[in-house]
């Protein structure tokens, strides 16, 4: 199936292939199973059309005129805006070398010529499954992302179950980036991860679900029992293992000294967390998954008007 529930449109095809049979072969089978597809007749006119519209993956055939396979998918490889497309090479039957060329050059998949409406729709299907499965999760954490979260509220509100969500991150964050650079910041927010993963392994049944939506930002989903012991336990853990990425001087004394752009020295306090909760229960329902993240950021503006870790549950009715 070419359509994920919730998604608004069919997973778009691109078919380059400057042989027209092959092409209409391909396109004609694609559409039966539920794709919306696009053509191109050789690698440069697959660019332009790429520039246009965002393909969700591109079949692509290794011989043809003026830009080739091969050379069309290094340069989509090379441009971080099309890094990611997932390319599926046509290769001729028997030829191991062309499987090479187009492995090493960064096609995720191929199809020997000639193939069957089976295989084809096989390949195309798994390489976009494989490929959606890692753009759903963050490669820092390990945790589903944006798309994931609101299935995940969706889910709940199909249930009909009373549910929370909220909304995390880590109060002066950017002074670490700035005290001990990049690396030491992605130890902070592996940190947090695994401070959240253990307070909702602690929290029991029903499971509560844990997402990371970028950067310093996560976002838990769960009942609203379980957010007082959830957010209790993650914000001691954290804090706890926060401190011990400090250098030594820096945890003792309670804060980092930065120079600014004049070159005065400023101090920021050890990080801590902002928790903003938003509730979904008989009193205010919330059916849309982008207004109950929206009220549970909204909420952790609040938290972070308070000194040191605070969460900030919106009770409002209406």
């Amino acid at each position: 199936m070419s359509v994920d529930a919730g998604d608004e449109r069919p997973d778009l095809i691109l078919v380059v292939d400057d042989d027209e049979d092959i092409a209409r072969f391909v396109a004609f089978n694609l559409r039966l199973h539920g794709f919306e597809v696009r053509h191109a007749s050789d690698g440069q006119e697959a660019l332009e059309v790429i520039g246009e519209q965002r393909p969700d993956l591109a079949v692509v055939d290794l011989m043809m005129p003026r830009i080739d396979g091969l050379e069309l998918t290094r340069r989509l490889r090379a441009d971080p805006m099309t890094s990611a497309l997932p390319v599926i090479m046509l290769t001729a039957k028997g030829m191991t070398v062309d499987k090479v060329n187009g492995l090493s050059a960064g096609a995720d998949d191929y199809l020997v010529k000639p193939f069957d409406t089976a295989e084809l729709i096989a390949r195309v299907s798994s390489t976009l499954r494989r490929n959606k499965e890692f753009r759903e999760v963050s490669p820092l954490t390990g945790l589903p992302g944006n798309s994931r979260v609101r299935r995940e509220i969706t889910d709940r509100v199909r249930n009909g179950v009373d549910y929370a969500v909220g909304y995390i991150d880590i109060d002066r964050f950017k002074s670490v980036n700035d005290r001990y650079g990049f690396v030491r910041g992605d130890d902070f927010i592996s940190a947090l991860a695994r401070s959240l993963h253990r307070a909702v392994v602690t929290v029991g049944l029903p499971p509560a679900f844990l997402g990371h939506i970028g950067g310093d930002d996560f976002v838990i989903i769960c009942t609203p029992e379980q957010v007082r012991p959830l957010t209790e336990r993650a914000v001691v853990d954290f804090e706890k293992a926060a401190d011990s990425l400090y250098d030594p001087v820096d945890g003792r004394r309670g804060y980092v000294e930065l120079k600014d752009r004049r070159g005065n020295i400023r101090r920021a306090a050890l990080v801590t967390l902002s928790i903003g909760v938003a509730l979904s229960t008989e009193q205010r329902r919330l059916t849309d998954p982008l207004e109950a993240i929206a009220v549970a950021s909204e909420m952790k503006t609040v938290a972070k008007s308070q000194p040191g870790s605070y969460v900030a549950v919106d009770r409002r009715r209406t």
